[in-house]
């Protein structure tokens, strides 16, 4: 059996993980986030079987949006996203999604319920195969056992 494809996108200002806000958002940087999760993938292959991770990171809504679009034509079987800002923003993010039919799982780093009230509704929430918030970067890895799981 080949292995399944998925894709963790990462939105704006993620790239500043491990400088921005550290009493929010912890001190590991983006890469080291992304080779955990590689290691995460491998050390579980007997569980969740043989997975393949892909990463990107944009600030830019347009780029997110051609990427979720080409998820099937790249033969994703799930994704995992990290929307940052653009989950309470972008009804593109929200379409592209829709278009595809890929499944994903939305992951949030911070409790977004206990911060600002514009950050109390998503866009992509609704149409999500699961939605992780507040639980630190362990989110991604319950994301990606959630899309995994046989």
């Amino acid at each position: 059996m080949s292995a399944r494809r998925l894709l963790v996108i990462n939105g704006p200002n993620l790239n500043m993980l491990g400088q921005r806000e550290p009493d929010v958002y912890g001190t590991q940087t983006l890469d080291e986030i992304n080779e955990g999760l590689k290691a995460f993938v491998k050390k579980n292959e007997s569980e969740l079987g043989a997975a393949e991770l892909q990463f990107v990171q944009s600030n830019i809504e347009g780029e997110l949006v051609t990427i979720i679009q080409n998820t099937k034509k790249n033969n994703f079987s799930g994704v995992v996203i990290n929307p940052g800002a653009f989950g309470h923003t972008s009804i593109a993010i929200r379409d592209a999604f829709l278009s595809v039919g890929v499944p994903f799982v939305e992951v949030h780093i911070s409790n977004t319920f206990s911060r600002e009230e514009f950050r109390h509704k998503s866009y992509l929430s609704d149409i999500a195969h699961g939605v992780i918030i507040g639980l630190g970067t362990q989110g991604y890895e319950l994301a990606i056992r959630a899309l995994l799981k046989p």
